[in-house]
């Protein structure tokens, strides 16, 4: 999506506060001992109060409100009351939902409890590796130089990035032009950032994995040489010197 009048900029900046919101309390509300679908009717009701809907539900009929991955589940994860969560998981929580016919959308890796199983470098690197690739994005900045940046960025701290999970535009719809922001430097790629459009930038920082695979249930991507996945988003609109964070209030900063 492209913003071209102050009634869009602030139908974007309604939505992304709402998910960032939600994605922040739902992230307060995680502790070990609650599952994984408690988290998710949470979230849900934070959703409902403001009148916005979840995407997921909205748009692929998922069956739950928001996406909860847990340790070797990279995105995608389906909240169930089976999953109980344990001291030192890693857990993402993807947030995303229309309101008033915008969408906003965000996500956040983090452990649970105390970090027994030395997660914590791998979240450090995801959330700060977005950040730092955020401020490098403007107008005519190839997305193919951030997409390289982010699989450097992640090397030099002895990590990988998934290639089949990408970032994307959004807008009017979750998933709008340029369809892919791989993490990885794509030299067949040569679209460039627009002013004014709307992206969600997301890292997908793996301890091994390049690639996840899509689970039994038709939803779930893990790992499947049982390496772990942080992922972080930001919705943003693209400008000619630092893009506008429209999820800022998400805790991811």
């Amino acid at each position: 999506m492209s913003i071209k009048s102050e009634q869009d900029l602030n139908g974007m900046k309604k939505a992304s506060e709402v998910v960032g919101e939600t994605l922040y309390e739902m992230r307060k509300f995680a502790r070990p001992g609650i599952s994984t679908l408690e988290i998710d009717v949470y979230g849900y009701k934070i959703l409902n109060s403001y009148g916005a809907n979840p995407a997921p539900k909205k748009e692929y009929n998922f069956p739950g409100w928001n996406c909860i991955s847990v340790n070797n589940e990279a995105a995608h994860g389906i909240p169930s009351k089976s999953v109980i969560l344990k001291e030192g998981d890693l857990v993402n929580i993807d947030v995303s939902a229309e309101l008033n016919g915008f969408y906003g959308d965000n996500g956040g890796s983090f452990v649970v409890g105390e970090d027994i199983n030395n997660h914590i470098p791998l979240v450090e690197a995801s959330q700060e590796i977005l950040l730092t690739a955020i401020d490098r994005i403007k107008g005519g900045v190839k997305i193919s130089a951030i997409g390289g940046f982010i699989e450097k960025e992640a090397k030099k701290r002895g990590f990988t990035t998934i290639k089949n999970l990408t970032g994307h535009g959004i807008g009017r719809k979750l998933h709008d032009s340029p369809r892919e922001l791989p993490c990885y430097k794509d030299r067949f790629n040569l679209e460039r950032f627009r002013k004014n459009s709307v992206i969600a930038l997301e890292t997908f920082i793996s301890t091994k994995s390049r690639f996840v695979r899509t689970a039994k249930d038709g939803w779930t991507l893990f790992a499947e040489d049982g390496s772990f996945v942080a992922q972080h988003e930001h919705t943003l609109v693209v400008t000619d010197g630092k893009p506008i964070i429209l999820t800022h209030n998400n805790g991811i900063n």
